[in-house]
């Protein structure tokens, strides 16, 4: 795994390249995916197939508005160095420019939306911390598709940033339409998308 030391971030100093080091060095089970949520290093179980036909489903729906140099990633880690964070969203939508010479990185200011899908253990995250570290970041649209909300899964789109803080832009239903603002512009029919059982 190629590092992003001091020299990628250069406000950040050795306590960021100590963290990038420690997420570097965690040795995780085969398929696991290894994040830092505010300096906390969390291992997951691979993504479950819910998370993954739904990333499917929505990158499938973007690619048919997404100009030729952008694209949409499945886990990409995303840096976050003020917020002492390396999130591995389920879909991250940044410019291929800032892939080259990344290694396995990519600035969080690149990111023009992250999508983070929920599993039972990761909902507070998506929820809370990750939400505040994206907005923080600048990163200008959030989509959290919550399948453990607590009365029934819900996606929420957050948008327009004040004050690092969010606006809800939208919530709906699985089922329900959503639409993503410019530079998207996109309808998304969430009916294709799996629910947990």
């Amino acid at each position: 795994m190629k590092q992003l030391t001091s020299d990628h971030y250069p406000l950040a100093g050795r306590e960021w390249d100590a963290l990038v080091r420690l997420w570097t060095d965690t040795d995780a089970p085969p398929g696991c995916m290894v994040e830092v949520v505010d300096g906390i290093v969390t291992v997951a179980p691979p993504r479950d197939v819910h998370q993954n036909v739904i990333a499917a489903e929505l990158s499938r729906a973007l690619y048919a508005v997404l100009p030729e140099d952008r694209g949409a990633y499945q886990k990409l880690a995303v840096a976050l160095p003020a917020r002492h964070g390396l999130y591995v969203p389920n879909l991250v939508v940044a410019p291929e420019a800032a892939l080259r010479g990344a290694g396995r990185l990519i600035p969080a200011a690149a990111v023009e939306l992250a999508v983070e899908i929920t599993s039972k253990t990761s909902a507070r995250h998506g929820r809370v911390e990750k939400r505040t570290g994206y907005a923080s970041a600048g990163v200008p649209l959030y989509l959290l598709i919550d399948l453990w909300a607590p009365d029934e899964p819900v996606i929420t789109l957050y948008g327009e940033l004040a004050d690092e803080e969010y606006r809800v832009l939208q919530a709906v239903k699985f089922g329900d339409e959503l639409t993503l603002p410019a530079p998207f512009d996109l309808t998304v029919d969430t009916g294709v998308f799996a629910v947990v059982d």
